[in-house]
């Protein structure tokens, strides 16, 4: 019976050992995802930090939509072929690769980190994975393509079962910190509404 305790302990790391790949996968093989998330900008020479709030919906086959409620209210719609942002009631904007490459990269990138896409990823970053044991995990992300490299230091991600926390790093000094929490599986499917603002122009 004395070996019942080593055998656990010995096997522990293997139960718990996450890999990037393995994430890759956990993240894909949700159809749907919603989220709330509470966003920090912490701006160097600032007396105080920008926060901001709402909640977002990532699927697999859509895109992202990222419905920000307060300070006021910004709706940013981002799938293969275009982005498109409205703020406040104002008339939306629409991003795509032919009429700004760069913001539209930049952007496109952000669905690559909410999906742990290991190609996207290493296309544009040198990709450290640390599994951190009981399930956890960090991303760490440092730039090697212009311009994310003139932009950012390091961006890190970091979380369990789903992604809690995204941490981004510029090179003025300043800090974006994401929480994201409340995560939901269901529905699988989109809404009507949901569906409607995926086919905005």
């Amino acid at each position: 019976m004395r070996l019942l305790p080593l055998c656990l302990l010995l096997l522990a790391p293997w139960v718990h050992a996450v890999t990037l790949d393995e994430l890759q996968q956990r993240f894909t093989g949700q159809p749907v995802i919603r989220a709330h998330f509470a966003q920090t900008r912490t701006i160097k020479d600032m007396p105080q930090p920008l926060r901001s709030q709402g909640e977002m919906l990532l699927a697999r086959d859509q895109g992202l939509l990222w419905d920000q409620k307060s300070p006021f209210p910004m709706l940013l719609m981002l799938n293969d072929f275009r982005m498109v942002q409205q703020v406040n009631g104002q008339p939306q904007q629409t991003v795509t690769a032919e009429n700004n490459p760069q913001m539209f990269q930049f952007n496109h990138l952000l669905r690559g980190l909410f999906q742990a896409d290991r190609k996207a990823l290493e296309q544009n970053f040198r990709v450290g994975f640390q599994d951190k044991g009981e399930g956890r995990w960090v991303l760490r992300l440092t730039p090697t393509t212009t311009p994310l490299d003139k932009i950012f230091s390091s961006i890190d991600l970091s979380g369990e079962t789903y992604l809690e926390s995204i941490q981004l790093y510029d090179k003025q000094g300043d800090r974006t910190e994401i929480i994201l929490s409340q995560h939901r599986l269901t529905p699988a499917t989109l809404t009507d509404d949901e569906r409607q603002r995926f086919a905005a122009d």
